[in-house]
This record gives C-alpha cells, structure tokens and sequence, in this order.
C-alpha cells in the first residue's frame, strides 16, 4: 500500500511543469517562471528560486509569456466575406445592406469551416478563449450553435458562443431582410434547448452559452424583454451591439422614441450580466450609468477604423466602474480574426483620446486578459497565479522589427506581433513552434476559400 502511493505521487509530481526562467512574464513574483499541475497553474517562482517538488522542464528563456488572450465579440461565419469589394468604403448601415443578401446563402457547411478557420487565426495569434455572437439564422442553418460546439471541440479552443438572433426585418421597420430572420418563439426555443445541452459552469468550462439578440435595428423589444428574462432563469450572460454608430442612435430614437442606453435599461438589460459591444457612442451621463450598474464593454478597435464608427472611450468607462475588454469583431469589418494584433492597436487607438501617458502597451493587454475574462463574467482565467486555468500564450521576440528592444513585453506591442509560438490551453500545448499540430493550414485555407467563392457565386459575385 505504501509503494502504491508513492508510485502514484511520483507520477503526480512528475507530471508538473516548469516553464522556467521566462525573457519576461505577466505576473507578480514569477520571474523564475510558473509551474502547470494538470490543468492549472500551482505554483509561481521567484527570481533564483525553484520549484517545491520535481518537475519537468521547459526553457522560457526567449519567450514572454502571458496569459491566454480572450476575444470577447466575434462574428466567425464572416471570414467568408472578407475585403468584398461591393461593401469597401460603407459605413456600418450601408455596409450591412450590401452584405446581408450574401450572408443569406450561409450553409452548414459554410459555417463550419469559417468557424473552423476564425479559431484556427485566434489560436495562432495567442487567443485561448473566444466569443462568438451568431445572429444569421437562413433557412438550414437552425442549428449553428451545434455546429460550431463541435469546431471548437476539434480545435481545442475555450468558447462562449451566443446564440444570437433577429426577428425584426425590413418589412417592419428593421434593417435585415426576412431570410436571414426568425420567429420570435422559436428563437426563444432554441436559445433554451442550446443553454441546457451545451452550457457548462464552474472552473475550467470549455463551453459556457450566452444569449444575444443582435441590436436595436434588427430585433423587437419583446425580443430583447423575454430574452432578458429567460437568460436570468437559465443563470446565463447577455451580449449585444450598443452604441456603435450614430445611425444607431438616430434609430433608436426615431422609431423607439429614446437613446439606446435607453432602451436597454426599458428592456431589463443593464446589469451586471450584460456585456455589450462597441460602447462608442455614449455621453458622460450614460458612461456613469453603465458604470454604476457594472455593465461591461468590448472594445473592437480595427472594427470601429475599418468602419468609420468611432472611438470607445474605455478609459471612461473602466473609471466609471465598467469592465471593458477586447474583440476583434468580424472579419468582414476587421478583416482578420488577430488577438495580439488587437492588442496593439487598442493601444495605439486609445492613446489618440487619452494620450501618449494615458494609456499603455499594459493597459492594452489588460483589455485582452483580465477585462475580457470580467466581460464574460470569468474570474478562473485571464491572469497568470496559483489556481488559475493553464491557459497561456508566449511570444518570441526573434524578428526584423523586434531587434533592439529594451523593455521585452512593451516590444511585443510597440513593435508588433502576429503569431505565437507557443499555446497552452488547460495544461496542454495547442500551438507549437508557431504551428498547430492537429491542423494542416494549407487544407484549411484551401477548403474556407472555396466556401467564399460558393457564397459569392451564389449571390451573383463572380469577380
């Protein structure tokens, strides 16, 4: 009997890790690096020190490691469209007109394998976890959520996806056409059926549900209300576009007689369970407002330049007491679905409103680390310590434009980063030597680009 339990404390001890001696490293007191139990991370070691038990040994002597990135609004079935040349130049309204008949043609198949290749580019970048707000439900594709569960479960990756919706079409007083909509009782159906079968709570959770209709243009209030109050019953999170443009709040106050901010208050949506995207468009009052009922916000920086939106005004709304975090949005408004890419120019971006002091490359990781693990109402990953989800994302500074840097972590956002070299989600190595083992990318790239050419084809686009 004692033989047995040393043998079984031998393997356990044995099967730590010690990412040792790191370049540089987000974390207090771990300049010695941090050593993975299983899942998590146990143990943070000081310069000289060592580990308190034996462990095997990774040298992390030329790379900075931070923690997994979390991209907390995203629109995957996107990366179909990407730089389609009938939507460059719009602004959001008019951009949405073009695409929308396109995105009608989405298939099952289609959906996969943009889902697949989304989470292939935000694993690459150093993204652990992800959102997803799926809003486009055209006849056949009823079961999106299914869909993507399965993708992300082949990809490895940590995923709050939304079930996200629309029932308020053109022909009462919307902006999606009737395709791409659906009933609002069978909306609701679903967003149950998905909460129970797919939503997991507690530490470590891979798959967590969170219900979304899409915005104030393309969903009805009694939408919004029992959405509100079904989430609240199912103990799940809501997201959703608010102030984004001012078309929006044109909108809102033209067809629903008040401000957006508004009408989320009216449809029992501000709260602490809420975390919304974009955030631009809000005055001082509203910012207060937001703050005061801890409401979070995702900022979306090459989103927001892409399409002429705006400027978050996230230093505002930290102070106010909102958390605020980072999403790289669609890849149709981004163009690429890049966290550590996102990071940068959140920094650059904020500096322009706070500036040049204002706002670090620090800050900047913080709306991708802790502030997106705040949005999606996480508190088991976004940080580097004991008892935290192994989720990790390190970085060599090894290129043309890295050369000469002084500080490591503020050259990996001044100077620019696009891939990681190494990924560990829950204790396990998902990207290797900037590759994913179990993803061949050519075939990908191969597949997803004919899924582009079939959507456009479709719709008539053939150049």
């Amino acid at each position: 009997m004692t033989g047995r339990v040393f043998f079984d404390h031998a393997i356990h001890t044995m099967s730590r890790l010690w990412l040792k001696n790191p370049l540089a490293i987000l974390a207090e007191d771990a300049s010695g690096g941090i050593v993975i139990d299983g899942n998590e991370i146990s143990e943070l070691i000081p310069s000289g020190k060592t580990p308190s038990v034996p462990c095997t040994e990774f040298d992390a002597s030329s790379h900075v490691v931070l923690p997994g990135l979390i991209n907390t609004h995203h629109h995957f079935y996107q990366t179909l469209t990407r730089a389609l040349q009938p939507a460059l130049g719009k602004e959001l309204f008019d951009w949405l007109k073009v695409l929308y008949p396109v995105w009608s043609g989405l298939d099952p198949e289609g959906l996969t394998v943009a889902t697949e290749l989304a989470l292939t580019e935000l694993l690459l970048s150093g993204c652990t976890t992800t959102s997803d707000h799926h809003y486009l439900y055209p006849k056949g594709l009823e079961d999106a959520v299914d869909i993507q569960v399965g993708v992300a479960a082949q990809i490895g990756m940590r995923v709050t996806l939304t079930r996200g919706s629309m029932d308020l079409s053109q022909k009462d007083g919307g902006l999606p056409p009737d395709s791409v909509v659906q009933k609002t009782d069978l909306i609701l159906t679903d967003s149950e059926r998905v909460v129970k079968r797919f939503h997991q709570c507690g530490p470590g959770a891979m798959v967590q549900i969170a219900l979304a209709p899409c915005s104030p243009f393309s969903v009805t209030q009694d939408l919004m209300r029992e959405t509100a109050k079904l989430a609240s019953q199912l103990g799940v999170r809501l997201h959703t576009h608010l102030g984004e443009t001012q078309d929006e709040n044109d909108f809102c106050v033209a067809k629903l007689g008040m401000h957006p901010l508004d009408y989320l208050e009216d449809c029992g949506w501000l709260g602490r369970h809420t975390w919304l995207a974009h955030g631009i468009h809000f005055n001082n009052d509203e910012i207060d407002r937001l703050g005061k009922a801890g409401t979070a916000v995702t900022h979306c920086p090459h989103s927001n330049m892409t399409l002429a939106s705006g400027l978050c005004p996230a230093c505002a709304l930290q102070n106010a007491g909102s958390a605020v975090g980072l999403g790289v949005d669609g890849s149709a408004s981004n163009d690429a679905s890049n966290a550590i890419e996102e990071v940068r120019a959140a920094m650059m971006l904020q500096r322009l409103r706070e500036g040049a002091g204002g706002f670090s490359h620090l800050d900047a990781i913080h709306l991708a680390t802790e502030g997106s693990a705040k949005c999606l109402g996480r508190d088991d990953i976004g940080s580097i310590g004991p008892g935290k989800q192994a989720d990790l994302a390190l970085f060599q500074l090894n290129e043309l434009r890295h050369s000469g840097y002084h500080d490591p972590i503020a050259a990996l956002v001044l100077c620019g980063a696009s891939r990681a070299d190494r990924v560990m989600i829950g204790g396990e190595w998902k990207v290797v030597d900037g590759r994913a083992p179990h993803i061949d990318e050519q075939d990908l790239m191969h597949r997803h680009s004919a899924a582009a050419r079939k959507l456009r084809n479709d719709i008539g686009i053939n150049f």
